[in-house]
């Protein structure tokens, strides 16, 4: 009997256990034009990648938390001391040194508004987000840099004051869980295992 993959850190390695890839019957592709003449097959492959966070794990786990970390550079030396950023930067751009992580959370809160957006019709493979997909570029009073995401509920206008929320119940880790709605929108109304943290 097969078991999903799982991955589990023990004394600083991976432990894997369970089936990570899975084949399927090929299936043959005809010419239906053609007498049904046997033109290729599919070749369905599943497979399942462990993808490693690093020095950005705080991040995602504080997502699944109702929390935003951003990073700032507090090196003494560094010309650009103080500067900060969302999304997380685990070391400074300028001087290289490790980044100290900071919760701005009380800020995207508060001063969360959309600087730019884009509204996507189609969207590529393995996409989980419902269509249209309204990406937003959030910018934050006090933060040098500028978040993408995605606006949930509302409709995106540069200036546009928005709020966080965040996928709280069944988290996936993936930065899918964290997006954006428009001031007033009750808790109840929020998509399915989103809260406001």
């Amino acid at each position: 009997m097969s078991i999903f993959g799982t991955v589990r850190v023990k004394n600083g390695q991976y432990k894997i256990k369970g089936d990570f890839h899975h084949i399927t019957p090929n299936v043959p592709i005809r010419n239906e034009e053609d007498g049904w003449r046997l033109m290729g097959i599919t070749n369905p492959r599943s497979m399942t990648y462990m993808h490693s966070y690093g020095g950005e794990a705080p991040f995602f786990e504080s997502i699944s938390q109702g929390k935003i970390l951003g990073t700032r550079c507090d090196d003494p030396d560094c010309e650009f001391k103080g500067t900060t950023y969302i999304p997380f930067r685990i070391y400074c751009p300028d001087c290289l040194s490790k980044n100290t992580i900071v919760d701005f959370t009380d800020i995207c809160k508060n001063t969360g508004k959309i600087h730019t957006f884009m509204v996507c019709e189609r969207s590529g493979a393995f996409n989980t987000l419902e269509k249209p997909i309204k990406f937003i570029n959030v910018e934050f009073d006090g933060i040098d840099t500028i978040l993408m995401s995605y606006l949930s509920i509302g409709e995106p206008k540069m200036g546009l004051r928005v709020v966080p929320i965040f996928r709280t119940r069944n988290p996936s880790y993936t930065i899918t869980d964290l997006s954006w709605v428009t001031e007033g929108v009750a808790e109840e109304d929020l998509p399915e295992g989103f809260t406001y943290g």
